[in-house]
C-alpha cells in the first residue's frame, strides 16, 4: 500500500509539473494561432467583390475575432462577418464595422485631384488587370488584404510564426509586429513593396527573440 501511495504521489507530481511546463507553451501556440487567423481571414477578403471599397481591420486574441473599419453596405458587413466565422479556430466574432458613407457624402472632390487619379488609374490599368482578377478597386483596404493574402502563400516557409499588423493609409504601408527571423522580416517587407498600388513601406517589424 505504501508503494502504491508513493507511486500515486509520483504520478500526481508529474502531472502537476507537466501542467506548469505546458502553460507557456500553450500561450505561445495561441499567439501563433492568432497571427495565422488574422492573415487567413484577410486573405479571404481579397476575392470578395462585395467588399470593394471596404477597409477592414482584423484583430484576433485567443481565437476571438474583432472586425473594425468600414464597409460599403450591410451586405458587405454580413459577408465579412460570415467569412471570419467560417475559419477553423475562430471562437467568436465581434462586429465593430461601420457602413461607410457614399463618396458623394464625404465632401466634394477636387477636380484637379480627380483628373490626376483618373490618369493614374489609366496608367495602372494594364498592371492591375494582369495582377488582379477580382472586381475590387486597388484602394487601401484591398492593398491590406492583398498583402495578407501573399503572406498566407508564404506561411509554410519563412513567415510561419509571424504576427504582423499591416496598416495602409493613402497607399502607404506600415508594418508592425513580430517575425521569427531577419529573413522573414526581409520577405514581409519585400512582399509589401511589390504589391500593386503600394507607394511606400515603413518597416517597424521586430525579430522575435526566443528564450534560451
Amino acid at each position: 500500500m505504501s508503494y502504491l501511495g508513493r507511486s500515486l504521489g509520483t504520478i500526481a507530481l508529474a502531472v502537476l509539473t507537466l501542467t506548469f511546463v505546458s502553460a507557456p507553451a500553450q500561450a505561445q501556440i495561441n499567439a501563433i494561432k492568432d497571427g495565422w487567423l488574422v492573415t487567413k481571414i484577410h486573405s479571404e477578403f481579397v476575392d470578395e467583390d462585395i467588399l470593394s471599397g471596404s477597409n477592414i481591420d482584423v484583430d484576433v486574441k485567443n481565437g476571438m475575432v474583432t472586425l473594425q473599419g468600414t464597409v460599403p453596405s450591410e451586405a458587405a458587413r454580413a459577408r465579412a462577418i460570415q467569412s471570419a466565422k467560417n475559419n477553423d479556430g475562430v471562437k467568436g466574432v465581434t462586429d465593430q464595422l461601420r457602413i461607410a458613407p457614399a463618396v458623394s457624402d464625404r465632401g466634394k472632390i477636387d477636380k484637379a485631384q480627380d483628373k490626376t487619379a483618373q490618369a493614374a488609374e489609366k496608367a495602372a490599368d494594364k498592371t492591375a488587370s494582369g495582377a488582379k482578377k477580382t472586381g475590387r478597386a486597388i484602394d487601401d483596404g484591398w492593398i491590406k488584404s492583398k498583402i495578407y493574402a501573399q503572406y498566407m502563400a508564404d506561411w509554410n516557409t519563412v513567415l510561419d510564426d509571424s504576427d504582423i499588423d499591416v496598416d495602409v493609409a493613402n497607399n502607404y504601408v506600415t508594418l508592425n509586429g513580430t517575425v521569427k527571423s531577419a529573413a522573414a522580416k526581409a520577405k514581409a517587407v519585400s512582399i509589401a513593396k511589390a504589391t500593386d498600388g503600394v507607394k511606400g513601406v515603413k518597416d517597424n517589424l521586430r525579430v522575435a527573440t526566443t528564450s534560451r
